[in-house]
């Protein structure tokens, strides 16, 4: 990166309660649940270290002791000097983003924004780059997951030509990781989402930048999420040769995913 794409600072949102992954979560926020032995912010924050940040400020709320007492015994394992706040009542995703990064090191520069259940590698070098040259105050990365389901292959007959089993999503979606520019935060709600609010007048105003991933990107909501990253992880890392299949995950395009194991079941 040059100087002017350089981006130094973060925000993990860190605070949601996880119904969907319970009993996981029933002990531990969600972004401690683990991955091949590795707790997804952990995760997360090697990845933003490796990209070039030096300060990441984790927006704390269910069972917030029990992240805040993680991060603390694992400071000595990495380089990135993270800080914890802790929302006195749920201010929702665009309110949390403003809460937290207010209290960033330079809240007028740029920053990253993450919610806390993703796990993927990409390269945010490539996203802050689409972010300067679009002028955007705020650019999201885009993912193409799998759908749940088989598809079928009509030709225009009507005739059937193949079943597809978990194609790739024809449309992008939001992929929960974000660069900011610092005159992000007069424009986040006080309260409430910032994907019903911000980015629509954003969109409107032509200030809103879009960027596609090629790495590897899921969303873990589900215990069926947890098997399956489980499974595309060690699948990658065998590909690859790397006993870390973890340290892999950046070979791993959305075209090359795995579909979902035969062996999970539906939730």
């Amino acid at each position: 990166m040059t100087q002017a794409t350089t981006v130094r600072q973060a925000v993990i949102l860190a605070g949601g309660q996880g119904t969907r992954l319970r009993p996981y979560t029933d002990t531990r926020p969600k972004p401690m649940i683990e991955i091949s032995g590795r707790c997804i912010i952990d995760h997360q924050l090697d990845w933003l270290a490796e990209a070039g940040v030096e300060d990441v400020v984790v927006s704390a709320g269910y069972l917030a002791e029990v992240l805040i007492e993680h991060l603390e015994s694992t400071a000595n394992l990495r380089s990135i000097r993270v800080s914890t706040v802790v929302e006195d009542e749920p201010l929702g995703r665009g309110g949390g983003l403003r809460y937290a990064g207010a209290r960033l090191p330079d809240p007028t520069a740029p920053w990253f924004a993450l919610n806390g259940d993703i796990w993927t590698r990409f390269s945010l070098t490539e996203l802050t780059r689409r972010h300067v040259e679009q002028e955007a105050i705020a650019t999201v990365a885009l993912a193409r997951p799998r759908l749940p389901w088989g598809v079928v292959d009509l030709d225009e007959s009507g005739r059937i030509n193949d079943f597809v089993e978990a194609p790739l999503s024809p449309y992008p979606i939001n992929g929960g990781v974000y660069v900011f520019s610092g005159e992000i935060l007069a424009e986040l709600p006080a309260k409430g989402d910032h994907e019903r609010t911000t980015f629509p007048q954003l969109a409107a105003r032509g200030r809103l930048a879009g960027h596609e991933i090629t790495g590897y990107w899921r969303a873990i909501d589900t215990a069926k999420d947890i098997r399956e990253a489980a499974v595309e992880l060690a699948e990658a890392g065998a590909a690859n040769g790397k006993a870390d299949s973890v340290r892999s995950v950046e070979t791993v395009s959305p075209s090359t995913t795995p579909a979902a194991a035969e062996s999970s079941t539906a939730d």
